[in-house]
């Protein structure tokens, strides 16, 4: 059955959509660039409806992954999984990442990348440790291997890590700094390969910078 458009209505509470009124009441609402074509006395039918209301679903799923965005970096997987716990479907999730991804808004290698950057100066932690959190973001495992070519080895990732920590580290007694200094290294994901050699230095850089008596 067609139905004519009798009004078409900027919504009060958000500027970036309208209502549309069909035959003299409401039908449905749709964000203005889906509805830009639309004008009064248009007639619609049944298909025509079921095409716009989609096209709406799609431009309020990319909006939200653009706020999302806005917000801080994410990978595709990342932003599919908000859209779904937003009631969007798959097929409406897989349009919009590919939107972002034709846009350069988002790019597993460059996010993979910037994660891998920013642990390494931040928050130093074994190049093991940092796959695993990039696989649990969605990250596949190619782009991984890639990205970590590039990162420092975890003996120098060790020691960075070691040294900062032990600023920390009030303790005068040998074993105690060993003690607290290797179970740290170890929550970062470190080997004991790794973790005792970095540690005995650490501790003889720390002696030697003591002040002689």
């Amino acid at each position: 059955m067609n139905r004519v458009i009798t009004a078409i209505k900027a919504q009060k509470k958000n500027h970036d959509r309208v209502s549309i009124f069909l035959d003299g009441e409401y039908g449905f609402g749709l964000s203005r660039i889906v509805a830009a074509w639309l004008h009064v006395g248009q007639t619609l039918d049944e298909k025509k409806i079921e095409s716009l209301l989609a096209s709406d679903a799609s431009e309020v799923a990319y909006a939200k992954a653009l706020r999302l965005l806005d917000r801080k970096p994410r990978t595709a997987k990342e932003i599919s999984s908000r859209l779904a716990e937003g009631g969007f479907t798959a097929d409406q999730a897989q349009m919009v990442l590919q939107r972002l991804q034709d846009s350069g808004l988002i790019a597993d290698e460059n996010y993979a990348r910037q994660w891998v950057e920013n642990r390494n100066q931040m928050h130093p932690r074994s190049r093991k440790l940092i796959a695993l959190e990039l696989k649990q973001k969605g990250i596949a495992n190619e782009v991984i291997d890639q990205v970590l070519e590039d990162s420092s080895s975890d003996e120098e990732l060790a020691m960075q890590a070691a040294v900062q920590y032990a600023r920390k580290i009030r303790s005068e007694d040998r074993m105690d700094f060993r003690k607290r200094l290797s179970a740290f290294l170890a929550r970062r994901g470190f080997t004991y390969g790794t973790i005792a050699p970095v540690v005995q230095q650490v501790w003889e850089l720390r002696e030697s910078e003591k002040p002689s008596s």
